[in-house]
């Protein structure tokens, strides 16, 4: 039975969820309550033999699953900041919306208009101008209506099919006017995935509240970006996410706020893994991984009812080159070119290369085979020839060996770095002996047979012709191997 509400009475939850067990703690007062709570929480949970990390099957290392939401409010709904000063709650979404690194360098694997906190601006192309109508509506300053901001903001922040918890800034419990329960004055930031140390969780709520006073000193009142295409095609590659989110920490020491970057480098290693690197000559090329938005599948009808699918086998990788010269090399993957973008810094060029990674039995487009291995070559076009590269393996179902999760993050890492070579990548073909076989299959080989199979090779250049440019299509920024060139 739960108590009472009061506003004197501290309460936490304890909730199991599918694969998770959430936890809703009581409110914090001040930064040093929040910081002890947090440590006692993450200390209390690793006594009890949980986790705030998993890793998947082939070595990658994620959240659990369940959202690290952030509330702010007040001790009563009239306290609340966002009740008191609308134009707070305007000033987070403008800034939200120019800074896609605050919606995807902290959030889980599944993002979108279909995830669980999509963006203002992921599902519908007319909600941006319809958000602007809305902004003309918001006063400045503090108001005496606490019912200002649900009404003017209820219909806007949703998901696609107007499910109002499911929004990155959730006003559920706002002010709603359908019951007391949903007037508590508390905005709700869902688009953080669970870190996996306290430390981390810490850091996430320190910039939430430096932005908070920030945007209460001095309201950010500016037009929305229409992102378009390149918000699912430039922002899901690290590089472009870090360099956003430097221009949001150095925002905030311009305005009084000494948030370092470095404070936010274990979240781009954690978000954005390090898979490998090969020197070439002068050359350095890089792989880390890089985001997919997954798409929510048609309904199919199955003993247990109706179900839709998630289909997670497209993948992307961001591949980095440093060191190269102008107009000398192209980068292939699979005897593609790859659309190198240049950074601003001399002689660095980075590109996302979007591939399938294993075959489920529902997808979409699934008609379309693997992708994997990846085969980059590097291809001097003044001399015709491919003077080094790597080849990039993909363990997943289609012939993945592992039937167990690892048991530590040692066991992880070592997955992960077996999926990178440096070698096999001359003269730019995949190997003809290396079968690649869909999870259905039987005769899916073992890792073993499928390292076997491969011979290191000599580093001496070989002929090769680079492929054409291909033609720019609504993603300039990632190579997409599903579609023939």
């Amino acid at each position: 039975m739960n108590p009472p509400q009061n506003s004197q009475l501290n309460v936490f939850k304890v909730t199991p969820d599918p694969g998770v067990i959430e936890v809703n703690i009581h409110p914090s007062k001040s930064w040093k309550e929040l910081t002890e709570k947090t440590l006692i929480l993450y200390e209390q949970a690793y006594q009890c033999r949980l986790g705030t990390e998993k890793f998947m099957l082939d070595g990658r290392h994620i959240g659990t699953g369940g959202g690290n939401h952030v509330t702010v409010g007040g001790d009563t709904a009239a306290d609340s900041p966002i009740l008191r000063r609308p134009d707070l709650l305007q000033s987070l979404i403008t800034y939200w919306q120019h800074h896609p690194s605050l919606s995807y360098l902290f959030s889980g694997m599944f993002i979108g208009p279909t995830s669980q906190a999509p963006r203002v601006d992921e599902g519908r192309d007319e909600i941006l101008y319809e958000l602007e109508v809305a902004f003309k509506q918001v006063p400045d300053g503090v108001v005496d209506q606490p019912w200002l901001v649900d009404r003017i903001f209820r219909n806007l922040l949703t998901d696609i099919t107007g499910n109002t918890h499911r929004a990155e800034f959730c006003i559920d419990k706002l002010y709603a006017p359908g019951s007391a329960s949903g007037r508590l004055g508390i905005l709700e930031f869902r688009g953080f995935e669970m870190p996996p140390h306290a430390r981390m969780s810490l850091v996430q709520m320190l910039l939430i509240r430096s932005l908070i006073a920030r945007f209460w000193q001095d309201p950010y009142k500016h037009k929305l970006v229409r992102w378009g295409t390149e918000l699912h095609d430039r922002f899901m590659l690290p590089h472009y996410i870090w360099r956003d989110i430097k221009e949001v920490v150095e925002d905030l020491q311009e305005h009084g706020y000494p948030f370092q970057l470095q404070w936010l480098a274990p979240f781009e290693e954690f978000r954005f893994p390090h898979y490998g690197r090969v020197q070439i000559g002068d050359i350095e090329m890089e792989l880390r991984w890089a985001i997919e938005p997954w798409h929510v599948l048609g309904e199919e009808v199955n003993q247990q009812g109706t179900t839709r699918y998630v289909d997670s086998s497209v993948e992307r990788l961001q591949v980095r080159l440093s060191g190269v010269t102008d107009e000398r090399y192209v980068l292939t993957c699979n005897q593609r070119r790859v659309p190198l973008r240049f950074t601003g810094r001399k002689g660095e060029y980075v590109a996302g290369v979007r591939y399938r990674a294993w075959q489920p039995p529902s997808a979409l487009h699934p008609t379309i085979g693997v992708n994997v291995p990846l085969v980059f070559d590097l291809v001097d076009t003044w001399n015709g020839l491919s003077v080094g590269g790597c080849t990039y393996h993909v363990s997943h179902p289609g012939g993945r060996p592992h039937d167990e999760f690892p048991v530590n993050a040692f066991e992880a890492e070592a997955r992960r770095i077996n999926r990178f070579w440096e070698f096999n990548h001359s003269p730019g073909v995949i190997p003809p002996n290396l079968p690649y076989v869909a999870m259905s299959s039987p005769d899916a080989p073992s890792q073993q047979e499928i390292f076997r199979q491969f011979t290191p090779t000599d580093d001496i250049p070989r002929p090769m012709v680079p492929p054409v440019e291909e033609p720019i299509n609504d993603y300039p920024y990632t190579l997409d191997l599903r579609c023939s060139s």
